[in-house]
């Protein structure tokens, strides 16, 4: 029989194939905050409600920092990012029609977390920004490890409670 890991292993790769053939998807699916869970013994979210790139850039460190701790090893540790207000612009396609039209974001922090996300980090993105701010959810980049979720200060309580530590960089 398999263990836990090559099945896993096995799952992530035709996810990633099936993935790459399937082409452009849709927004980010909603995320339900009733079904969030801590599956790993340590979990984390880290909460980004800034727009500061070089901060945001630290924090994508510190996680690094915070796996390598853990030899990289998901199924001892899970981390998230809770983006809303500014951190939101790091997560998306086209600042077009936002207040951040103006700034400018090295695409190489966002490859930065892409590479995260090769360990199990997901973002979640606070809907009440889009709305309150009239950003268009469209702008938003493809990522499968991206989600929406009704409320980015909600989901870092909910979050909590379900004995994910908090972290906020800055």
């Amino acid at each position: 029989m398999r263990n836990r890991r090559e099945i896993i292993g096995a799952l992530t790769a035709s996810g990633a194939v099936l993935a790459a053939a399937g082409g452009a998807r849709a927004n980010p699916v909603p995320l339900d905050l009733e079904k969030l869970k801590k599956d790993t013994d340590i979990a984390c979210v880290y909460h980004c409600d800034f727009g500061d790139p070089q901060r945001f850039s630290q924090m994508l460190q510190n996680m690094l920092n915070h796996y390598s701790a853990y030899e990289f090893d998901t199924f001892k540790l899970k981390l998230v990012i809770v983006a809303h207000a500014a951190g939101l612009k790091f997560f998306l396609d086209d600042l077009s029609g936002t207040p951040w039209a103006n700034d400018k974001i090295d695409p190489e922090i966002y490859k930065r977390f892409v590479g995260l996300a090769k360990y199990g980090v997901e973002a979640y993105l606070c809907q009440i920004t889009y709305k309150r701010l009239n950003i268009d959810p469209a702008k938003t980049r493809k990522d499968a490890f991206l989600k929406f979720v009704p409320s980015g200060v909600a989901t870092v309580a909910e979050l909590q409670t379900k004995g994910f530590a908090y972290l906020k960089v800055g």
